[in-house]
């Protein structure tokens, strides 16, 4: 077993396969033999140039480098890198067909599918970019306050009216709206009625925060060390405190872009894996890619915003630093990339906790149909990545509740604080 997951007792990923999850990987391209040759068929990517949306955060990496590096090409493809301005606007490019592909939030693309958070489209998730690396920032006036803390917070909270505070996510059905929630009510906080919860986008968040707009964010770096070295907020709680390795971003795109474009689809997935790897090489190469997507064509922002927490050097502009073993993940020896199906059901659960979903839904069948194995394991096999021993893993979160796929009504429903 892979030192990455821990497995659900007989739920081998061949038995898992054979139950229907591979969902027609051999009838598109045939049978991969020894070296990864394709057996049957031309596997030539049907379209060779793919535009693939971004959001300016430091987990656009992999895809930014896949283009600048030119692992693209070894796959026959070109990466057109398009920067986006909202996840609304990525939402739409996507469901309109302007965008290939994109770097995107998890759980935006499965409230696409399932029809919450913008129009219902069938949606395609074709590889995680990064595991951990987002941080909830609380502004210098509650530190000043004494809320410094999850603790401390619900203690302020408690001793102000209801919504006296508030607090920005990035998109209504996406990661950071789910960190946040889930952090807060881990504290006995809720979301929706102790608070007021609002939508900013990424790149807007210091700004907003600066004229005070919000108390506290959820959001990818750099947009929380740029909060600290521009003195008007601090890092309450990172993410990997909330979930250590939990998933994040993924590069997805529509289930009809993958029917019409299975080999574009692989070949893409290929070349954002080979560039994963390579920024997990080095810290070099860590540093590299910090210089490179500190670019105004992409993060726009200073070097040093970006470097010090892809290096995992962390600090929380409280006086305290440290080096995060937890830090943002690439790549993993693969582990950050395979879409487990235990990844896709814990965001439908959430979405039920939050009453963003008014039923439970056949979870792992959703699962199935939206992350594609399939595609996955053609392009690890291209690229020589290994894969796990199962398409389920366990994690235990902030609260010490365990989830591990296995009954995702009773998880959704255990929750103490929820809609």
């Amino acid at each position: 077993m892979s030192k990455h997951n821990q497995m659900t007792a007989g739920f081998t990923r061949r038995n898992f396969i054979k139950g229907g999850v591979a969902l027609g990987g051999a009838a598109a391209f045939g049978s991969l033999l020894p070296g990864g040759v394709w057996a049957a068929g031309s596997d030539a990517p049907e379209k060779k140039e793919i535009r693939v949306g971004f959001i300016p955060l430091t987990d656009c990496a992999s895809v930014v480098m896949a283009a600048v590096k030119k692992f693209d090409e070894k796959y026959g493809i070109k990466i057109i890198a398009s920067k986006e301005a909202s996840w609304a606007a990525v939402r739409d490019k996507l469901v309109s067909g302007e965008l290939d592909a994109a770097h995107v939030l998890y759980g935006l693309v499965y409230g696409v599918h399932m029809g919450i958070g913008g129009p219902k489209q069938d949606m395609a998730m074709l590889m995680g970019l990064n595991n951990n690396g987002q941080a909830i920032t609380l502004a210098n006036a509650l530190g000043e306050q004494g809320a410094t803390d999850g603790a401390a917070l619900k203690k302020l909270v408690a001793a102000n009216p209801a919504g006296a505070f508030t607090f920005a996510q990035t998109f209504p059905t996406g990661t950071h709206a789910m960190w946040l929630y889930y952090w807060l009510a881990a504290h006995d906080i809720h979301p929706f009625q102790d608070v007021k919860a609002i939508v900013v986008p990424p790149p807007q968040m210091v700004a907003n925060m600066r004229v005070g707009n919000m108390h506290g964010y959820c959001v990818g770096e750099p947009w929380n060390q740029r909060a600290i070295i521009d003195k008007i907020g601090f890092t309450a709680v990172t993410t990997q405190d909330i979930w250590p390795d939990h998933p994040e971003k993924i590069l997805g795109t529509t289930a009809d872009w993958v029917a019409k474009h299975p080999n574009a689809a692989r070949a893409l997935t290929a070349a954002v894996l080979e560039a994963s790897r390579w920024i997990e090489a080095s810290d070099a190469n860590r540093s590299e890619t910090a210089r490179t997507i500190a670019a105004r064509s992409y993060v726009n922002t200073d070097v040093e915003v970006i470097e010090g927490r892809i290096l995992g050097q962390y600090e929380n502009g409280r006086g305290k630093t440290w080096q995060d073993a937890k830090s943002m993940k690439f790549f993993d020896d693969g582990a950050v990339n395979y879409p487990y199906l235990s990844d896709g059901m814990w965001f439908l659960t959430q979405h039920r906790r939050w009453g963003l979903l008014d039923h439970d839904p056949d979870y792992l069948a959703i699962a199935r149909s939206i992350n594609r194995i399939d595609i996955y394991e053609q392009a690890a096999a291209a690229a020589g990545v290994s894969l796990p021993a199962s398409p389920l893993r366990a994690h235990t979160l902030i609260d010490g509740v365990r989830w591990d796929g296995a009954d995702p009504i009773a998880y959704a429903r255990g929750f103490t604080v929820k809609v």
